[in-house]
């Protein structure tokens, strides 16, 4: 945890009220020559090799807190010129920011969050990653703008409104995540969104955008096999700038994602330092990630361990824990189990990876880019990619099209957009039905021939996953890393012709050949064949709500079903229960009774 507190009324900055008293789990500095910032940083955070995650300064000008993994290090120090190689990434932000002011996030990649205090002229900057990989909140404390990578503390600071954000709630309830970056469950404490610059310099505040993800033009190299050579370029680079120097585990399932980065994780530190994890079925659905995830394993030389979850998707016992979480979460029915995940994973690496990423970014968008091309006159392009498409078309492709147009499926009617145990009062006071339509496809209609794709990535999604991993971070000390949200990695997946390259991931079907088991590369994908948690909700496991009202306001107890109906989505009926919980272990710190 760490935070920066700015004091606007010219005073030096008092951190009793804010902070507390110090003690050993905090170090709090006060900078600047008018002593009008304070620094604070958690001492009891796991020292985790290869990330920053401390108090920094140059000079008397200059200071930093946060939390930061650089990418592409060695280039970013060739840049600066004359910066020793054991610098910190804390030390090489402040760097790049005295040489290029605030151009220098034009120059930073990777997974951080800071606060930045510029002492000459006055300003506080605080800033996080391009794709937010790691949160930072802010609010405003009396006299006082407090930044904070940490919800949980700023929710329990001395003056703080408790008043809900309706809207989030309202959001939870009916997708399980707020469809607004900017939002929190505290309606008076704001989250920065992903690839975003907050500016404050006294009472003055300017948020700006500082990036953007855009692939304009599809990148057509000479050779077929040169996206392979491309790939795996890029991948290596990825992975070995995530690498601590000990041990690396891996998330691996059976699928082609995970095992590739196995691959490239053995590829720069040797089979004896990779371990991973694989979580499958053995008797809730049918399941064949332990097959998979066994065959790669022996195919790399690496640990494998196994663990069956066929009873770790619903804890029975949920309602009794204590367990914190920030925000609301459906994961707290299974928060006990996540929790002593986390502790194994902890005791067998410090850094794990997440294969996440390839199945948005490989999106086969075969309609929109033949219809790009088609307005751009590009026909010789056109015939290429369907000339490709079809000699990539093997006989059980061609019988699975025969069924598609000759057995059509039935068109399903769409969802209805709110659960029907939402408040009247409270839909209509926020305009809920015009919300969710607004947000219901996943799509940047205004790009050409990758719309899915490149919607995708700007999509509130992202930020409940990854808000699940640091959820996951905090009940043990290791780390998620994200080697396919690696800039360099995910500009070139997005930038491949989706024809044929995004069919069946193509692309890397035919980079990892020879480096992965045949039956891996031939894999089809492979979804879940149902929802684990259709038996407990279906009996009606999930207990009843509380009694004490707490959910006056956002739902009509009376219209939730006790059990989920058959077909039915369970995220709803879910967040339900999740809110009611929340509210129930933040009775104190929320102004809901």
């Amino acid at each position: 945890m760490f935070a920066a507190i700015l004091s606007t009324d010219g005073r030096p900055v008092d951190t009793r009220a804010l902070a507390g008293p110090p003690g050993p789990a905090l170090r709090i500095d006060i900078v600047g020559e008018r002593r009008r910032v304070a620094l604070i940083a958690s001492t009891a955070d796991a020292a985790i090799d290869g990330e920053f995650r401390s108090i920094e300064r140059l000079g008397e000008r200059f200071f930093l807190v946060g939390r930061l993994r650089l990418d592409a290090r060695d280039e970013l120090r060739g840049r600066l010129e004359g910066v020793d190689a054991t610098v910190s990434d804390g030390a090489l932000c402040l760097q790049a920011y005295a040489k290029w002011g605030e151009r220098f996030l034009d120059f930073l990649s990777g997974d951080f969050c800071f606060a930045l205090w510029d002492d000459a002229q006055g300003i506080l900057l605080a800033a996080r990653d391009q794709l937010g990989v790691r949160a930072l909140f802010h609010a405003t404390l009396g006299p006082c703008r407090v930044v904070s990578d940490s919800l949980d503390w700023l929710a329990t600071r001395p003056g703080l409104d408790p008043a809900l954000d309706d809207l989030w709630v309202a959001d939870f309830l009916c997708r399980d995540r707020n469809l607004d970056l900017h939002r929190t469950i505290r309606r008076d404490i704001a989250r920065l969104p992903p690839a975003h610059l907050l500016r404050l310099s006294g009472v003055e505040e300017d948020r700006r955008r500082y990036w953007r993800l855009t692939v304009e033009e599809p990148l057509h190299l000479r050779e077929r096999r040169l996206y392979g050579e491309r790939f795996r370029e890029l991948m290596a680079r990825a992975v070995a700038d995530r690498l601590p120097r000990g041990r690396i585990g891996i998330s691996m399932s059976g699928g082609l994602d995970s095992t590739t980065l196995a691959a490239f994780a053995v590829e720069s530190a040797g089979a004896g330092r990779v371990v991973a994890q694989c979580d499958h079925f053995e008797w809730l659905m049918p399941d064949h990630e332990a097959h998979f995830s066994t065959l790669a394993a022996r195919h790399l030389g690496i640990e494998l361990r196994l663990s069956a979850i066929d009873n770790t998707v619903f804890d029975p016992a949920w309602r009794t824990r204590a367990l914190r979480f920030a925000e609301p979460s459906t994961a707290v029915i299974r928060a006990e189990f996540d929790r002593r995940l986390a502790a194994e994973l902890a005791r067998l690496a410090p850094v794990w990876l997440y294969g996440e990423g390839p199945d948005n970014a490989l999106v086969f968008e075969r309609g929109a880019y033949f219809s790009w091309l088609a307005r751009r006159f590009q026909w010789s392009r056109m015939a290429e990619a369907a000339w490709l498409y079809l000699a990539a078309m093997q006989p059980a492709d061609w019988r699975a099209t025969a069924r598609r147009y000759l057995r059509p499926s039935p068109a399903l009617a769409p969802p209805p957009l709110l659960p029907p145990w939402i408040d009247p009062s409270l839909a209509a006071r926020l305009r809920l039905e015009e919300r969710l339509r607004e947000h219901r496809d996943v799509v940047d209609r205004t790009h050409g021939w990758h719309p899915r794709a490149m919607g995708a990535f700007g999509h509130a999604m992202w930020q409940e996953f990854l808000r699940d991993r640091a959820q996951d971070e905090s009940w043990a000390p290791f780390v998620w890393r994200h080697p396919y949200f690696d800039l360099r990695v995910l500009a070139f997946l997005l930038s491949v012709p989706p024809v044929p390259w995004a069919r069946g991931k193509l692309l890397m079907r035919e980079a990892m050949q020879g480096r992965l088991p045949e039956e891996i590369l031939q894999r089809p994908k492979s979804p879940l064949a149902g929802s684990p948690l259709a038996g407990p909700l279906g009996r009606g496991e999930l207990g009843a709500l509380s009694s004490s009202g707490r959910l006056g306001g956002y739902v009509d107890v009376s219209r939730v079903p006790a059990v989920l109906a058959q077909g039915s989505d369970a995220e709803p009926l879910l967040a339900v229960h999740a809110l009611d919980h929340w509210l129930m272990y933040n009775a104190r710190t929320t102004g809901v009774t």
